[in-house]
Parts: C-alpha cells; structure tokens; sequence
C-alpha cells in the first residue's frame, strides 16, 4: 500500500505542475491519464503472482510501459522546472502553458522510441580489450558477452531465440553470461529461457549469479544452467587451455549474494585462488563494483553488467551513486574492466539512450606491455 501510495503522490505532483496552465480539456486528460498510470504501475508486479501466466504477462506489459512512460515524463518535468526556474533568474517569461504541452507531446513519442530500441534484437558490439603480457596464443580470443537478459514476463522464447543466434554468428572462442539472467521461476520460464542451452562456443559457456537471479530463487536457477550446459561459476574459476596458453575462467556470486544464500559470499581471492601461475585471468562478476576486490586478487580483465548503461536517459546519471563504472571499458589498476549495458532490460520495455548489446569482447596485448 506504500508503494501505491507514493505512486499516487508523485502523480498528482506531476499532474499539479502540468495541468495549472492548460484549459480545461487539458487538465481532464491531464488527470485521467495520470489515474490510469497510477492504477497500471502496481500491475507491473502484482500481475505477475496470477495463476494464469498469459493473463499475468499481459498485466505487466501494461504496468511496466506506465512504469516507463511515468519515468520519461517526471525527467522532461525535471527538466521543465530547471529551465523555468532559469529563465525567472534571467528575466524572462517563459509560456508555462507551452512548455507543459511539449511534455505532453514529447513524452508518448520518446516512450514509442525507447519501446523499439528495447525491443529489438541487440547489435552485436566488437570491443578490443588489451592486456599487458597477454600470450601469443591468446592474441585475437574472443568472448561473446551477455548480460542482463531478464527472461521474464515481457521477455519470451522468441526474442531470447534471437539473441542466441546472434552471439552463435560470432563464433566465439567463450560465451560469458553475467548475471541478471532471469525474472521470475524456474517453472514459469524454463521454456522461454531455453534457447540459451544451444549457445555455442569452443571453450564453452560460462555463467554468475546476478541480483534478480536471487530474486527469482538461485539455487533451482543454478541446476537449470547446469541442465542446459551452461557453466555456473559461484567464487570458483575453470581453466582452458587455447593454443597452448593457459586462460583461468573465474567467476564471483552477486556482490549482495550472501544476503540471499550464506554460502555465496562474492570472494574473487577464493574465485582465483589455485589459477595457475603465468595464466591470464578473467573475472566475471555481476557488479562492478566487485573490481575492486577483483584487481587486488590479481584478475587481468573483470567482465560485468547491472548498470544496463542507465537504460531510460537520464536516469543513468544516478548509477555512479552505487557503481564506480556505469558501461563501456575502463581501468582498475592494472586491470581491465569492461561493463556491458546490457542485452534485455528490467522492468520498463524501453531503452533511452542507452542501446542494449551482445558484446565480442576481442584480447589484444597491450603496446609496449
């Protein structure tokens, strides 16, 4: 009831500072759509306890794009009271009755934008990541990543279908899945969720936790990864061998799993401990900001995810707040992180400046190192 409650009283601040300067007609419709957004957003989640799961589905569809719509309309009112307030300190008089009615307008067209950048099928992004004193035989390996797919009730079997053929064209030498691979129970998405079983790679595909996939119930998510040949790596690492280099594969349970599961405790010095001396070490941890710990346990390239770049703009400038890296390919010392925006979405179906992806990460040893 707090959740609706607070819902309900961001709506009529939004419907105050929008509906004041326009006509009656406005601010009919003004209101009557902020009620209908106020009853659909607390669907987005309640829809998804009903028993019949198409019915559940359809409800969150239709709670989550009010989510959306609600998110890109509180920025652009944001927005709006900046450059108000602005322009009184400059001395001009701005049309209140005009800037609203650009709110109103712009905001369905953004929120139909962010739906089709959402919803398409995720570009594959080529990304070169040196590394200092990277063998020779591991010049030119490739990683296929995925990250934050969020199999769940706005993504189904069809989309998850074509995200996997995709990364299988890149022809991967390992797939790394990091995190957030789901949305919801084992028995309500095991269908929509495996088509990830026929990724394809030559080292194979490896998984770690993220926070939703707690959410959702780890454990039986973990023996489903496992039926589907997928690799999960809780604070442990694997070692292959390509061309005769030594690459150790390790991965760190969510930063806040322990929280969830007591035996899961985000440990990249246990994730790597016994790698074998001289062999390059890779680190997939959901979080970036595991790469602190990660760096100190002497990992050369930590792959992660979470951020989803921001998702709806410009609510990513927020993700610093938590996350020292919100995406792309930065350092930690001496190592590598490269924090992907993910390739599904949560919640809202809508992606705003900040385009989903399937990531080839490409290692290149660094000039002169």
């Amino acid at each position: 009831m707090r959740f609706v409650a607070l819902i309900a009283l961001l709506h009529a601040l939004l419907v105050w500072r929008l509906a004041a300067p326009l006509p009656l007609a406005g601010v009919l419709a003004v209101v009557a759509v902020a009620a209908l957004s106020t009853a659909l957003i607390p669907m987005s989640f309640a829809g998804r306890r009903g028993r019949d799961r198409a019915v559940a589905d359809r409800w969150s569809w239709a709670g989550f794009i009010a989510m959306g719509h609600f998110a890109i309309v509180f920025a652009l009112v944001l927005l709006r009271e900046a450059w108000l307030l602005a322009a009184a300190g400059l001395g001009w008089a701005p049309q209140a009755r005009d800037s609203a009615l650009v709110v109103l307008l712009l905001a369905p067209l953004l929120t139909l934008v962010a739906i089709a950048g959402a919803r398409r099928t995720p570009k594959l992004r080529t990304v070169r990541v040196p590394l200092p004193g990277l063998p020779p035989a591991l010049e030119g390996f490739t990683i296929v990543q995925i990250s934050d797919l969020h199999v769940g009730p706005t993504i189904k079997r069809g989309w998850v279908q074509a995200v996997v053929e995709r990364a299988n064209a890149a022809g991967a030498d390992l797939v790394a899945l990091t995190g957030d691979l789901v949305d919801g129970r084992v028995e309500d998405l095991r269908e929509d969720f495996a088509p990830l079983a026929a990724l394809r790679a030559r080292h194979g595909v490896f998984a770690v936790t993220g926070n939703h996939d707690y959410y959702s119930g780890a454990l039986p998510w973990i023996a489903e990864w496992r039926r589907c040949g997928i690799v999960p790596l809780i604070d442990e690492h694997h070692v292959v061998v390509h061309g005769g280099a030594q690459l150790a594969v390790a991965g760190v349970a969510d930063f806040g799993a322990a929280g969830f599961e007591p035996s899961h405790r985000s440990d990249a010095q246990r994730a790597l401990a016994g790698a074998p001396p001289g062999a390059t070490r890779l680190l997939l941890a959901h979080q970036p900001r595991s790469a602190a710990a990660a760096a100190e346990a002497g990992a050369d390239l930590q792959l992660s995810g979470h951020t989803h770049g921001g998702q709806i703009w410009p609510w990513g400038l927020l993700v610093p707040l938590q996350q020292p890296i919100t995406a792309g390919l930065q350092r930690v010392g001496r190592m590598r992180v490269y924090v992907s925006r993910g390739t599904g979405y949560w919640g809202p179906p809508l992606r705003l400046g900040a385009p989903s992806e399937i990531t080839r990460l490409v290692l290149v040893r660094e000039a002169g190192r």
